[in-house]
């Protein structure tokens, strides 16, 4: 069977929840499907290296049309006339949105487009913006599906967004659960060196502004010196976050060793699993550390309160004083933070394994683009 040709349009394809979902999916299509990637942000191209060889993928880069610059008909056209050659388009949030646009400008020809929607940077972390609300009513309707991983997002796409209850699919999030409940590979986290009795606080976080990771290092800072902080990722708020850690005198006591591959490999040697964002929709890195058996204190967005089991709802709180001490809580208290990481393994395993969330966007992918033929074609 000829396999499905597939054009992602990502607004980054640094490695963050939702690229790191669609290189899960290409490496279990396989052979199925051949993908090109195009990126909004030309060199933010990190989630590259965790696509497995043997797929089909190509990154044409200045040989496509840009994602990014002014709306019009000559950008658009040049886009619709650039995805025509594929089976199925992917576009995933706003960054993406001109290959939606493009299409509703110029249909004839452009095969369906499925477009994802994984939550908002921080300039809508509180409010929506109402211009981008507005271009999502008028070019959405152009899509054969809008794809969304919480309850929180197909709200927003009902109200917000205006669009019909049928065009919407609600998928969670998925991992191969049975990955992390083994032991954590030693020195997988370059930098960290646990003496006994150390207590390890960690997150898996791309580095940006909405992340607040200054908040978790602030609710860190006046933990006894046996607690210490890892974040592990990149981005541009590097420098803030070390800079937060210096004036707090916790230089010491932080590791920030990057991006890393794999977190089944590193994720249990947390204790403490850490979301400070102050906006999420259904995070895949609390989802791992749930995996791995780990208690988690988390500002209360997105999907969370409904993701952890009901033992961990103590620690999920909005307020940046309460976010302290529930660390603070969990920090003195091994028996807890055993018992708590238990319900929450548990809770992983029955509800958000990988090969679920994998089936469903299988059936999805394939279905659309089998019963929606080109547009004039």
């Amino acid at each position: 069977m000829k396999p499905l040709h597939i054009l992602h349009c990502h607004s980054t394809f640094s490695l963050g929840g939702k690229e790191a979902r669609a290189v899960q999916l290409m490496n279990a299509f396989g052979d199925a499907a051949a993908h090109v990637i195009l990126s909004a942000v030309p060199d933010a191209l990190g989630a590259r290296a965790a696509i497995d060889p043997t797929v089909k993928v190509d990154f044409p880069g200045e040989a496509a049309p840009p994602l990014y610059g002014k709306p019009g008909p000559l950008r658009y056209r040049r886009l619709s006339k650039y995805m025509q050659q594929f089976d199925l388009v992917l576009t995933y949030n706003w960054g993406s949105m001109d290959a939606v646009g493009a299409r509703w400008m110029f249909p004839a020809g452009c095969p369906p487009i499925i477009h994802h929607e994984d939550g908002f940077n921080a300039d809508e972390a509180v409010r929506l913006n109402w211009k981008r609300n507005a271009f999502r009513r008028l070019m959405l309707p152009s899509v054969a599906g809008l794809v969304v991983v919480s309850n929180r997002l197909r709200e927003i796409a009902l109200t917000e967004w205006r669009q019909p209850a049928s065009k919407i699919v609600q998928i969670a999030n998925g991992i191969e659960t049975s990955l992390y409940a083994g032991a954590p590979q030693l020195a997988a986290i370059p930098g960290l060196e646990r003496d006994v009795g150390d207590i390890v606080v960690g997150t898996l976080a791309g580095l940006r502004a909405v992340k607040n990771l200054p908040r978790l290092v602030r609710a860190v800072a006046p933990l006894p010196q046996h607690v210490k902080l890892v974040i592990v990722g990149e981005g541009p708020e590097r420098a803030a976050i070390l800079a937060e850690a210096e004036r707090l005198g916790m230089a010491g006591r932080i590791i920030l060793p990057g991006f890393l591959m794999h977190p089944h490999t590193y994720v249990g040697h947390f204790d403490i699993f850490a979301l400070s964002s102050d906006s999420e929709q259904f995070p895949i890195s609390l989802v791992e550390a749930m995996a791995a058996g780990k208690p988690a204190v988390s500002t209360d967005v997105g999907d969370v309160r409904n993701m952890v089991a009901s033992e961990n709802l103590f620690a999920i709180e909005t307020d940046e004083v309460r976010f302290a001490a529930n660390l603070q809580r969990l920090v003195a208290d091994a028996a807890l933070r055993k018992s708590v990481g238990l319900a929450n393994q548990g809770k992983a395993a029955r509800s958000f394994d990988a090969q679920s969330m994998i089936a469903q966007y299988r059936h999805l992918y394939w279905e659309t683009a089998q019963k929606n033929p080109r547009i004039g074609a």
